[in-house]
């Protein structure tokens, strides 16, 4: 960590304040209203991608308000701003979800130029979606500046005819109805009932398992992230952020590449395969370990999912919520847990300076039922694994949490992009046992890397969701559920063997023992596919899909798209 004792921290922010030709400058903060004593104080940037893009942004400016009060009282001077965010609800099933992870690089890209730009001292940051989320940690590794990470929560569970639902609910819903075993009546007020609050999606989809990632890499205040988005609670959580970064900043550290090392991203994975987490998570801890210059590939976060038993009884792929969890405890009930039985390291830092076992030692222990001891795991490896084989060379991810076909034998039905197979799902043009290939959805191919949750959940409310296999180089939203394998690499688009199928060929999945995915065709005929296989046309892109195409790589590393362990000392301050 940055040694305290080291000499005093120079500010970054008094290249703007301080000097004879620094007058503009002050003159144009006097314009917003500050004295001479706010503009002597650490200037802190307070960003959240707070708007109406979806319920999960809905009151982030609200609650990044408490953070600019508790920034103000610890005797700093709080700027706020904001950034963009695109929401997977709302591109869900059509094109629109091509600028969904983008948006991650895009949120990242802009935190860095407006903090690097104003020469800020230190940042909070606000994230509540599933893309959001990961890049604003990005940022803050990137940066590695004072930090705070708040996840804004997820909304309270919805109820209906005295049952508990989600979100989930409703895309499955639609695949029912299409069977008709559901009414469309019944799934209209289904609709109406499924977020009855602003927030992130209730169950362990993407938004939740990255908020419990951020508290174990150390970035976030412990036992914040699953306090429902409405919760009087986030006052508090607000002030104490802000004042948390003045700490931080009044101490010299710990800085977030003090928080992100093997051991925390080890710890992170951890707790996406204890809980049955999003799949998404995998790849956004390749993304933040990209950021501090961590080697961190598919393959490292496989070893860790292997290793770690599954003790969260959550949805999709279990019985509860966020909301559930918080109220045993929250995150430090499950680490805690995993930490005495040797599922994590201890001895990693968090935001206090405190060690991860320190910060957790007075939480209480599993219930047995939301959370379960290690002793009575649900599965002895994570709720999420990593398939290799020679159809995914690389790796592939699949959330096996709650899954009960853990082995798949049949042809393959081959569709070039997701509307194709969407349009066969909607006329169930499709056959028990078969699997499903949807590829040139990976990063480049796309570009953009698409999210499943269209066609999985209507396969899964069709009643095939364990029937039918379904295999793509685009992601999955933390909310599939079924064999469903994503993230293959190389992707299609990028010359991997996914391109090489064939309708009628024979797939073998095996998630239990094997941990394989394998193409059953023989290798000279391969050989001659691939010789055959004619180039994709040229697409004529532009603008950011243009940009992301030529940049991005693999699935395996995160989907990145820069050399990583970027330096800040380009403001000129030799301390830094």
């Amino acid at each position: 960590m940055t040694d305290p004792a080291s000499k005093p921290r120079k500010l970054r922010s008094r290249v703007t304040t301080d000097g004879l030709d620094r007058v503009p400058h002050r003159a144009f903060y006097r314009g917003m209203g500050l004295d001479d004593d706010a503009i002597s104080r650490p200037m802190i940037g307070v960003v959240s991608t707070a708007g109406e893009t979806s319920p999960c942004n809905a009151n982030l400016g609200d609650q990044a308000a408490h953070a600019y009060r508790g920034v103000q009282e610890a005797g700093g001077t709080p700027r706020e701003f904001t950034t963009i965010s695109v929401s997977d609800g709302f591109s869900m099933n059509h094109q629109g979800m091509k600028n969904s992870l983008m948006s991650r690089e895009v949120i990242a890209d802009s935190v860095e130029l407006v903090m690097r730009g104003h020469a800020y001292d230190g940042l909070v940051a606000y994230g509540g979606c599933d893309k959001n989320l990961p890049a604003m940690i990005m940022a803050m590794v990137r940066l590695n500046t004072p930090s705070v990470f708040v996840y804004g929560g997820s909304t309270l569970p919805g109820e209906y005819k005295g049952k508990t639902i989600s979100i989930l609910d409703t895309y499955e819903g639609a695949g029912a109805v299409m069977t008709g075993e559901l009414d469309q009546a019944e799934l209209d007020a289904m609709e109406r009932a499924a977020m009855p609050t602003v927030g992130a999606c209730p169950g362990q989809f993407t938004a939740n398992t990255m908020g419990m990632v951020a508290e174990v890499l150390g970035v976030s205040p412990l036992g914040s992230a699953l306090i429902p988005a409405v919760f009087a609670e986030r006052a508090a959580l607000g002030r104490k952020a802000g004042k948390m970064v003045m700490q931080i900043l009044e101490k010299n550290g710990p800085l977030p590449r003090d928080l992100i090392t093997r051991k925390s991203l080890e710890n992170a994975c951890a707790i996406v395969a204890a809980t049955g987490g999003s799949t998404n998570a995998g790849m956004h801890l390749c993304a933040i370990a990209h950021e501090a210059g961590i080697p961190f590939t598919m393959d490292d976060v496989g070893a860790v999912f292997e290793r770690t038993p599954l003790i969260g009884n959550l949805r999709p792929g279990g019985q509860y919520y966020a909301l559930d969890v918080h109220r045993l405890g929250g995150v430090p009930v499950i680490v805690k847990e995993l930490i005495a039985n040797g599922h994590m390291h201890g001895d990693t830092l968090t935001l206090t300076g405190q060690t991860l076992a320190e910060a957790v030692a007075d939480a209480p222990a599993p219930d047995g039922d939301v959370i379960h001891p290690v002793s009575n795991a649900r599965d002895s490896s994570g709720g999420v694994i990593v398939l290799k084989g020679n159809l995914a060379p690389l790796g592939a991810f699949i959330k096996v949490a709650g899954l009960k076909t853990r082995v798949h034998e049949g042809p393959a039905r081959v569709f070039e992009s997701e509307e194709e197979c969407m349009a066969a799902v909607r006329k169930r043009d499709y056959a028990e046992g078969e699997v499903i290939i949807i590829r040139n959805e990976g990063p480049k191919g796309g570009p953009g890397m698409r999210e499943m949750l269209g066609p999985t959940a209507v396969i899964y409310g069709q009643g095939m969701g364990e029937k039918v296999a379904l295999v793509t180089d685009g992601r999955f939203s933390g909310a599939t559920r079924g064999m469903c394998i994503g993230y293959l690499s190389p992707e299609a688009g990028d010359g991997g063997p996914l391109a090489l199928v064939e309708n009628g060929d024979l797939i073998r999945i095996d998630t239990r023992e094997a941990r394989a995915i394998d193409l059953l065709v023989d290798a000279a005929t391969l050989e001659q596919r691939r010789t055959a296989l004619a180039a994709r046309p040229p697409r004529r892109l532009a603008g950011v899909h243009e940009k992301y195409a030529a940049q991005v790589q693999s699935a395996y590393y995160g989907a990145v798209t820069h050399s990583g362990a970027a330096e800040w000392p380009m403001d000129g301050l030799d301390d830094e």
